[in-house]
């Protein structure tokens, strides 16, 4: 891979040039914070780099002692432990040198919505959604329940929560698409296969400074919630519903028995999906040439099939089957997934730079 020199030696000058700057004892506080923040954006890329360009001088020092005849054979033997860990290294640094995607830090938006199947496919959202609780739960993240529709017989019509952490959005971004799961039902007398589906949508989740939106471009319902078959839990007008007028996007929330509760819970997802449908204009029209395996993000597109009977995991974008099903859907087992297609993505986006 073609790692430019100057591009390089350009970045390690601006990292100085940053530290010299934020060494300056009359610096603005506000000024050292956004040194500081790009300052910290470079460390990676520089000491990745210094990685690449210390085994490189290794490496022409061991050439020279090579010519030593009583030296030849140790020499040629580190050279070639070096010749194996400096692609790696240099992987390294192309990945870092690669445009970071400002929203992948994100804490996200996880939309989960039945499909085709009926009851098994609420059914089949309420196992999707407990995988990604117990695998959020395994990297430390924080999953506030925002708005959920219960199945008739369990499960999920729709549910709607907020994961909060480290690279949150970095690392469930390709979870988006058509989930097919394929199993006998519960209810399946005949013991005949079914095939349902839910579709899983990932949103980075929006801050206010993120997406502006308007007092005026919003029409703001208030009515009284009600449970499962018109059954009251409410008695006062608290559940919220909100129609951005400019999009047509419409976001009702009522979970919570506070009027305001719902109004707030209601704009973050509501900003979200705003966020999510900017970025998508955006990736559209930079993109429009790209036929990428990974992260299109297309919410129809089938993406992965969870087979019952025989105990695997499929995605289909990467190829990759498991037959770890019951590990993957407790939540340590998604882990191989969501690693696998990073690097699909990463080896596609690197192989772009050419």
């Amino acid at each position: 891979m073609i790692i430019s020199p100057e591009r390089i030696a350009q970045i390690e000058r601006r990292h100085a040039d940053l530290a010299a700057q934020m060494g300056n004892p009359d610096l603005a506080a506000d000024k050292f914070v956004q040194l500081s923040k790009d300052y910290a954006e470079l460390t990676p890329v520089v000491e990745a780099a210094a990685a690449v360009r210390a085994l490189r001088e290794e490496a022409d020092d061991l050439r020279g002692i090579a010519a030593d005849d009583e030296m030849h054979a140790m020499a040629q033997e580190e050279l070639a432990a070096i010749a194996e860990r400096l692609p790696a290294a240099e992987r390294a640094l192309a990945l870092k040198l690669l445009p970071t995607d400002k929203a992948d830090a994100k804490p996200a938006m996880l939309e989960i919505r039945a499909g085709t199947g009926g009851d098994e496919a609420a059914l089949f959202a309420g196992d999707l959604y407990r995988m990604y609780e117990r695998y959020a739960a395994t990297r430390g993240w924080r999953i506030e329940l925002m708005s959920a529709s219960a199945g008739e017989m369990g499960g999920f019509k729709e549910i709607i929560a907020s994961v909060t952490g480290d690279s949150v959005f970095a690392r469930l971004k390709f979870e988006s698409g058509v989930h097919r799961v394929q199993r006998v039902p519960a209810t399946e007398t005949q013991g005949r296969i079914h095939t349902s589906a839910a579709t899983v949508a990932v949103l980075p989740e929006a801050e206010e400074v993120d997406i502006q939106i308007e007092d005026k471009d919003l029409r703001i319902d208030v009515f009284r919630s009600s449970g499962p078959g018109g059954q009251s839990v409410n008695t006062t007008d608290s559940a919220v519903r909100i129609t951005h007028l400019p999009s047509g996007l419409v976001v009702q929330q009522q979970d919570e028995k506070s009027q305001h509760k719902n109004k707030a819970k209601a704009m973050k997802v509501l900003r979200s999906r705003l966020y999510d449908l900017e970025r998508s204009k955006v990736d559209s029209a930079r993109s429009a040439d790209r036929k990428a395996m990974v992260g299109s993000g297309d919410r129809s597109e089938r993406i992965r099939t969870y087979n019952y009977p025989q105990g695997r995991v499929t995605d289909h974008r990467i190829n990759l089957t498991l037959h770890r099903l019951p590990e993957i859907l407790e939540g340590p087992g998604l882990e191989e997934l969501v690693a696998a297609l990073i690097s699909e993505d990463e080896a596609a986006r690197l192989a772009e730079l050419g």
